[in-house]
């Protein structure tokens, strides 16, 4: 019996934006297709976007056989979302525990952004019978997706009345009531899910901000990226300044400013995207700049330049993600419709001076040389662009002493999920 390498979805809609749940659901942890759960949003230019969640037609499929006939996955649930979703997840592994004030044991979360953040309840009313198929969803299980909150928030700098549009967010792993969001109005947001409060917002960048990420383990610490070239990190025990960890070097021929003040006020940089941290040492952070085909590596203790700069893409990066494996590899994705995956062990230091959640931005060490890398560990081509990549946690195999992990990947309308 083999198992399965790849599994594949054809969404109505373009895809925007997928993440893959991070634990079997509630009362389901022995039902081996309670861990294949993708959540989606769609990309549509206009305020008719969706939601949905997929999962597994029928466990069979995870088998290489004659089932070639079934689609892998199908929507069990979706939802009205208005505006297109700018990042979506679901809830952390630690949200299964935690003592929520206001969430039965029988929900799972998932959060979105865009025009505000939104708190979703996702419910599977009770396992399906064994034999019964995912696909005959009305005879064996009733899911349902229903918006619990949106949180949009007075501005610091905008029309006080509304909150400006929102370009990403991080879920605190350590205390899942806790997400921070970013904004193009130039702040960061951390919001009390539990309680519908927001804690603290704070101008965070010159210009937009368009990632933000938790420091893992810590409650206290976020970094940020975003227009202005300049990835910054914040300590919410000490909020009256920020530590700018890298900035994007300014072009060397800049172009005469514009009449327009606000574009005289600085030179042009090269934005930066997105932002992640190296789940098994919080050390070092992987970003990439607006239309750059380069990914960089940065180490929280050598700040001022990247430590690594990985070039294996012929076109613009969209997308990076960490898996959550022991030894975690990066995935990237772009224009040129490759999904590389980087295996960065061999290149980086042992977190021989790890920072702990509770110490503060203040352990540099000296500056290390750039190493170039350019062979990754694996190479996907997809037949189009490659817009977002999304992990699974390790999953458990069908022969029961393995376990391996998937990377999902969107390019337009289809998701094909690739065993690692």
């Amino acid at each position: 019996m083999t198992e399965t390498t790849l599994l594949q979805y054809e969404a109505p809609w373009p895809v925007q934006c997928l993440d893959w749940c991070k634990t079997p659901a509630p009362g389901q942890q022995h039902r081996a297709r309670s861990a294949y759960r993708l959540a989606l949003a769609s990309f549509q230019e206009n305020n008719h976007n969706q939601i949905s969640i997929v999962g597994l037609q029928d466990e069979r499929v995870l088998v290489e056989d004659d089932y070639a006939d079934y689609a892998d996955f199908v929507t069990l649930c979706d939802a009205y979302h208005g505006y297109p979703a700018t990042s979506l997840q679901w809830q952390p592994a630690s949200a299964l525990s935690h003592p929520w004030a206001s969430k039965s044991p029988a929900i799972e979360y998932l959060a979105t952004t865009g025009d505000a953040l939104r708190i979703w309840e996702y419910t599977n009313d009770g396992p399906a019978n064994a034999s019964s198929y995912v696909g005959r969803q009305s005879q064996s299980a009733s899911h349902s997706l229903n918006m619990k909150i949106a949180l949009s928030g007075q501005s610091k700098v905008q029309n006080p009345a509304a909150g400006a549009p929102l370009t990403s967010f991080s879920w605190n792993e350590k205390s899942p009531q806790l997400i921070v969001t970013s904004s193009i109005d130039t702040t960061c947001t951390v919001w009390d899910i539990d309680t519908s409060t927001a804690l603290t917002q704070l101008i965070a960048h010159d210009r937009e901000v368009y990632d933000v990420a938790w420091l893992p383990g810590s409650t206290d610490i976020f970094v940020s990226v975003g227009a202005d070239g300049s990835l910054r990190a914040f300590d919410l025990r000490s909020l009256e300044h920020s530590t700018i960890l890298y900035e994007t070097p300014a072009p060397k021929n800049v172009p005469p400013p514009s009449a327009s003040p606000s574009a005289s006020a600085r030179p042009h940089t090269s934005p930066l995207l997105r932002i992640g941290f190296n789940p098994s040492d919080s050390n070092y952070m992987s970003t990439f700049h607006m239309d750059g085909n380069e990914i960089q590596i940065l180490d929280m203790r050598s700040p001022g330049q990247p430590v690594m700069e990985l070039r294996g893409h012929h076109g613009p990066v969209n997308a990076l993600g960490w898996s959550a494996g022991e030894h975690p590899l990066l995935a990237s994705a772009g224009d040129d419709c490759q999904v590389l995956l980087w295996d960065l062990a061999p290149y980086t230091q042992g977190p021989a001076s790890p920072r702990s959640a509770g110490s503060r931005l203040n352990s540099p060490r000296p500056d290390a040389k750039k190493k170039i890398v350019t062979d990754p560990y694996m190479a996907y081509t997809s037949n189009g662009p490659v817009n977002n990549v999304a992990w699974s946690p390790l999953i458990s195999g069908l022969h029961m002493n393995t376990a391996s992990e998937w990377v999902a990947v969107a390019s337009g309308k289809t998701i094909r999920a690739l065993k690692v």
